[in-house]
């Protein structure tokens, strides 16, 4: 059975990283066309080319009960913050180093352990308190404040982390009680009516060219979703979640391949001291009774950034492959 467990959890890290690394590939398109188009732009291409394939898994959802969100204000909190987060980290990755990027959205652990405390009720002690500054003096390692004017991709990297951590904590609030249709079709709207409504003053004209690389950058997170709902079925969520931070490898191979980007050895200190802290965060929450809500570990999506489909509503309706 040991033999066994272990071969599942390495398929599950397998699937892991195959997820991740294809968000990387994804962030690479959207760090392309950021040069021609606005966030809003490519957000609200990307959810109208996805809407089709995710309304079939929708109609998949056979647990019973209507459209109407039991708790509308948490959900459309949720869905904003899920925009928000999107548009914000696609602005980011227009304007700052991949690498810098990622590092800034990899506090989202941290953060989502602080919003926890409020709204989950969640006691964080000594040990998972001094992750978390640790991970926070990471991140200023990363910003490196008064060497250089903090820019606004610096901001928009940071809303987008915030965003990101509050969106996964409300799911984690109110996820048990609302269907998953409605945790999926809600924010998928808000992000096609909200960005929309500010498209025409931002609006460039699409070539065909460059409207199949938006089509590709739909299909592209679709895959990567598939792969990290494959990745949970088969793994451990202590085996996969930490499978995130190798998406600073793939920023370094990229970010150096394509764009020429070399960012200085601050950057890569502090991502490796948010990447550590939040690591041990997700231990200390399988350990015993440490954290009675598990809110990192049970943010069974791309942490920091809103993803799409909700995974862990999609793991409700299948069986762990063991």
């Amino acid at each position: 059975m040991r033999h066994l467990s272990l071969s599942v959890n390495s398929t599950g890290a397998l699937f892991g990283l195959a997820a991740f690394a294809t968000f990387s590939i994804h962030d690479v398109f959207i760090k392309q066309l950021g040069a021609t188009y606005s966030p809003f732009q490519i957000v609200f291409f990307g959810a109208l080319l996805s809407f089709p394939l995710i309304t079939i898994v929708l109609m998949s959802d056979q647990k019973p009960g209507t459209l109407r969100p039991v708790h509308p204000w948490w959900l459309a909190l949720r869905s904003v913050s899920g925009s928000t987060a999107a548009v914000c980290a696609f602005y980011a990755f227009g304007q700052l180093p991949l690498s810098q990027v990622y590092g800034i959205l990899f506090a989202a652990p941290l953060i989502i352990t602080v919003l926890a405390i409020p709204m989950l009720g969640e006691t964080v002690r000594l040990r998972r308190g001094l992750a978390v500054f640790l991970g926070l003096v990471g991140v200023l390692v990363v910003l490196q404040p008064g060497s250089a004017p903090m820019s606004s991709g610096h901001i928009a990297a940071l809303v987008a982390a915030f965003a990101g951590a509050l969106n996964s904590i409300i799911v984690r609030k109110i996820g048990n009680d609302e269907r998953g249709v409605v945790m999926i079709l809600y924010p998928m709207l808000t992000n096609l009516v909200l960005t929309a409504v500010i498209l025409p003053f931002v609006y460039v004209e699409v070539p065909i060219g460059d409207f199949g690389w938006l089509a590709v950058v739909s299909a592209l997170a679709l895959l990567a979703m598939g792969f990290l709902i494959s990745a949970y079925t088969r793994g451990d969520a202590i085996i996969v979640a930490p499978m995130q931070y190798s998406q600073i490898v793939w920023a370094a191979i990229f970010g150096a391949l394509l764009f020429s980007e070399y960012p200085e050895w601050q950057t890569y200190v502090g991502t490796v001291i948010i990447a550590l802290s939040g690591i041990y965060i997700l231990k200390r929450e399988t350990t015993g009774d440490v954290s009675r809500n598990t809110p990192v570990l049970k943010t069974r999506t791309r942490i920091g950034l809103s993803a799409g489909m909700r995974v862990g509503s999609i793991l409700r309706r299948r069986p762990r492959k063991r």
